[in-house]
């Protein structure tokens, strides 16, 4: 067992970059690929990975300074600093019971699939960190080991049954057959876009919207072109963070070039998610008798859509500012910005690229961040503390865009850990209703179009 331990924290410490092409050549032997074929696809994989984390941290590097700047020169207090997702991950990881925890979810992912409630074969263990972090939390909060491990199947759960009901937007919208996205932190945006995309299709004008980041590169001529988008939009940031003129034109090129990047980043995504996607159809038949089966991958495989880097690149901005004037909140932005392509992926696929919706539920969803991240920031600070994080000696709060600020995650916690009671039982019932409506009357209405 201890070995067995051994191996697992050894794959866990070495990241995605490692942990996925080795889960990747294992799901491809699985799946009755040679070893040779297996083992490139899983290569291929955890490089276009490698590649999207080398970008991602410097549009971090990038952004989030200036980002800060913009901050700082309005003179508005804000004490709970975002930290960024990675920080939280190693606040999840350094857990005493993170072990429990990713056995659980692992295990109810395999429990699900026997028993056909859901279509989703997780193989993305490295963002099981998502759900987890809401056991770690409503642990330190409860001191229930109980109620830590039942919050995080809670979230697995979700998790499970919204990749299986959003896979349809990965394949017609993004083109990705056969894969769907158990990442909590896209798949988080859907509680809320889901709704209001449905409301804002009952106003005449935006339902006959059909204005979208193509429309607006088309009209935009020369200034439509990605590169140059994101050139004006780094400029523009640039301007408003106080910059001289030879670090506005750095940021401009800076944002310009993760227009250009990420896509070709993602390419290898797809380039190496082909052979396990159509091994795994083959596999399903075999073995299913014709039952789908979804291989469950990281959210980065999208990202890279110009639609949905171009929405970010358009929320970033508007980001800071509400975190300015948004009443009751915190949260000061800054790390978690260049993650923002991640909570507006699947809004995008939604609207199939409408650029009126994406804005209006893009910053909904922003709002709900700032909040629940600024509810949640004291407890998470606390647990950062305790397991030996050096916060610095600055009074501030820690937080993210990820862990508890993501609104399932903060609902799940709620349930389990203010009068668990009344909150669980409730949670239940609302997640009911969302399964029978996606399983049944869904079904029913696509089964008529």
């Amino acid at each position: 067992m201890n070995i067995v331990m051994d191996v697992f924290n050894f794959f866990i410490g070495a990241g995605a970059t490692v942990m996925l092409p080795v889960i990747i050549t294992i799901i491809g032997l699985i799946f009755g690929l040679k070893i040779t074929k297996a083992f490139k696809s899983g290569l291929t994989l955890g490089i276009g990975f490698a590649g999207i984390k080398l970008i991602l941290d410097f549009m971090t590097t990038n952004v989030g300074p200036a980002a800060k700047s913009m901050v700082e020169r309005t003179g508005v207090q804000l004490d709970a600093l975002d930290v960024g997702w990675g920080s939280i991950a190693a606040v999840t990881w350094a857990s005493p019971i993170i072990a429990l925890l990713i056995f659980a979810i692992l295990i109810v992912n395999i429990i699900l699939l026997i028993l056909k409630k859901t279509h989703t074969l997780d193989v993305d263990i490295w963002n099981y960190h998502h759900m987890a972090i809401v056991g770690v939390m409503v642990y330190f909060v409860t001191k229930n080991i109980a109620l830590g491990i039942g919050s995080s199947i809670a979230m697995a759960i979700i998790t499970f049954k919204m990749s299986d009901w959003s896979q349809p937007l990965v394949e017609d919208f993004f083109g990705i057959p056969g894969v769907s996205l158990p990442t909590v932190s896209a798949l988080s945006s859907l509680v809320i876009a889901w709704p209001m995309n449905w409301l804002l299709d009952r106003i005449p004008f935006i339902r006959k919207s059909t204005f979208t980041i193509k429309d607006a590169q088309k009209y935009l001529g020369f200034f439509g072109d990605s590169m140059i988008m994101g050139l004006v939009i780094g400029i523009v940031i640039g301007v408003l963070a106080g910059y001289d003129i030879t670090a506005i034109l750095q940021l401009g090129v800076s944002m310009s070039a993760v227009l250009v990047l990420i896509p070709k980043m993602t390419s290898l995504f797809m380039e190496g998610l082909m052979p396990i996607s159509d091994a795994a159809q083959e596999w399903s038949q075999k073995k299913f008798k014709g039952r789908k089966l979804f291989i469950g991958l990281d959210a980065a495989v999208i990202v890279g859509n110009q639609d949905v880097i171009t929405t970010a690149l358009i929320i970033i901005p508007l980001t800071i500012a509400m975190a300015l004037i948004l009443p009751g909140n915190r949260v000061l932005p800054f790390a978690d910005l260049a993650v923002v392509p991640f909570r507006v992926a699947m809004v995008v696929a939604l609207t199939r690229g409408n650029l009126l919706k994406n804005i209006m539920i893009g910053l909904v969803v922003t709002a709900s961040l700032l909040w629940c991240g600024s509810a949640t920031a004291p407890v998470l600070t606390e647990i950062a503390k305790s397991v030996g994080i050096d916060l610095g000696s600055g009074a501030m709060l820690i937080s993210s865009f990820a862990s508890t600020a993501m609104i399932q995650s903060y609902l799940v916690f709620l349930a389990f850990t203010y009068q668990p009671m009344i909150g669980i039982p409730l949670l239940l019932i609302g997640f009911s209703g969302a399964w029978y409506f996606f399983e049944k009357v869904k079904n029913v209405n696509h089964a008529m179009d």
